[in-house]
């Protein structure tokens, strides 16, 4: 029986950021499922709401185990923009998927823990050396989403067409041909029990 998660997730999205441990719980417990780390792009929509507010942030740390540095709550009054990180997830993803969770974890350290606004290729220049990634200078681009970008955002639509549902993050348990969409909000604080749930999830179809 094959078993993929699909993280559908923004990096810039603080209940993205809370949700994260969940997958790299799952990733650590669980490698013999499939990972899929799909960057929607919720916030690299010019037209969208890329505001949030203290009292956002406020529900986010009363419901999960991620904290936010005083330079990120400070910075709540400018827009975030995704874009650069959309495209470099999704080139990561796809090219380095052994080292894309590791390299997400590290984005939303910077961005929620430091402050980082991460939308500019010297926000992420630090980041990029780290991990001694050779990345094309089109990924690294502020101003519009590459062409992978572009394609896995309206793969994003299609799952989330399936799932009826556009709200992220989400997580999906594929297990062969069935699609789950798992209640991660109820495990935000027990990533055992999340685990649990998905190899309930598993067993069950078995």
């Amino acid at each position: 029986m094959a078993a993929e998660l699909f993280f559908i997730y923004d990096s810039h999205c603080p209940w993205s950021y809370a949700t994260t441990p969940l997958v790299n719980t799952v990733n650590k417990a669980l490698p013999e499922i499939k990972l899929n780390l799909w960057h929607c792009a919720y916030f690299a929509d010019a037209d969208g709401d890329n505001t949030i507010t203290k009292q956002q942030i406020a529900q986010v740390k009363d419901l999960s185990m991620v904290n936010f540095a005083p330079e990120y709550l400070d910075s709540l009054v400018q827009s975030k923009d995704s874009t650069l990180c959309a495209n470099l997830m999704t080139w990561a993803a796809g090219k380095t998927p052994q080292q894309a969770l590791t390299l997400l974890n590290a984005l939303q350290t910077a961005h929620f823990s430091k402050g980082n606004a991460l939308a500019e290729p010297a926000d992420v220049a630090d980041i990029v050396s780290e991990f001694k990634l050779s990345v094309p200078a089109k990924v690294l681009s502020k101003t519009k989403l590459t062409g992978d970008a572009q394609a896995q955002v309206q793969e994003v639509y299609a799952l989330q067409e399936i799932i009826e549902t556009q709200a992220i993050p989400a997580l999906l348990l594929a297990i062969d041909d069935e699609l789950v969409l798992l209640n991660h909000s109820l495990y935000l604080q027990n990533a055992d029990a999340f685990i649990e749930a998905i190899q309930f999830e598993i067993k069950s179809r078995s």
